[in-house]
């Protein structure tokens, strides 16, 4: 009440300048109005459109050597610099997708190698091959948990800056779930979440690896298998995995 009577006696003291700070506040009210509707918004930024945002996630368990992962970094980076796979990018809707790469092993061990990148051009997609074929290895060991890899892969859309038509984990990997929570939790957390996820069957050390992938890995519309013989042949294999993923249409 005091303050009240306080502020009524200051507005009769000084009409004039009180009149003034008013026509102040005014125009700096509506200077601010002018500038957020000039600048782009919060959430335009937060929703770059591309066609796909692909999470590239590989075995970097104790049943892959050091040679064997860098195959996979090897075969990741030929596919980014292959003219038919950036033709494939440009061919889409918004001509650009997003891609983070990640390794994963046991249930606790994960790293992004990668974070979020746009793919929107040659330069671009060549520039990440070359960030691919120097990536260090982060998770040297430890045992496979193809769901954990899901469960720490499937919030990484969200904190990205893009929005994709799709979203799609690409994991690879040569051995069943065998650590963590179970791989039908994994699947169906990345199926909660509208996720498609792909898998890439590395059969060098256990047969019908593929068919696991199939029934208990993959998930979503237009979800598939891709099995590669070895390391050697996954270098085939994900650039064959790859144009299928960015071709594929948008999810009605």
């Amino acid at each position: 009440m005091e303050g009240s009577v306080a502020s009524a006696a200051s507005l009769r003291r000084k009409p004039k300048s009180n009149d003034a700070g008013d026509g102040l506040r005014i125009l700096k009210t509506v200077l601010g109005l002018c500038l957020l509707l000039l600048a782009p918004s919060s959430v335009a930024q937060s929703e770059y459109p591309v066609d796909v945002e692909l999470v590239l996630a590989l075995d970097s368990s104790a049943s892959v050597d050091r040679f064997e992962f860098d195959l996979q970094l090897r075969g990741l980076a030929l596919a980014f610099s292959d003219p038919e796979v950036q033709e494939a990018i440009k061919g889409g809707p918004f001509q650009a997708i997003a891609v983070t790469m990640l390794e994963w092993s046991s249930a606790d061990r994960q790293a992004v190698s990668i974070p979020w990148r746009l793919i929107d051009s040659p330069e671009s997609a060549n520039a990440l091959a070359a960030e691919i074929a120097d990536s260090p290895r982060n998770v040297e060991t430890g045992a496979t948990s193809l769901s954990a890899a899901l469960f720490y892969s499937v919030p990484l859309f969200a904190a990205n800056s893009y929005s994709g038509q799709r979203q799609v984990i690409d994991i690879s990997g040569d051995g069943f779930n065998n650590s963590g929570r179970t791989m039908r939790d994994g699947r169906e957390f990345a199926r909660g979440a509208g996720v498609i996820v792909n898998g890439l069957a590395i059969q060098n050390q256990v047969l019908d690896l593929g068919g696991y992938f199939e029934d208990y890995v993959i998930t979503g519309p237009g979800s598939f298998v891709i099995t590669a013989n070895d390391y050697q042949d996954y270098v085939k294999a994900i650039r064959q995995k790859l144009l299928r993923e960015i071709r594929a249409g948008p999810i009605s």
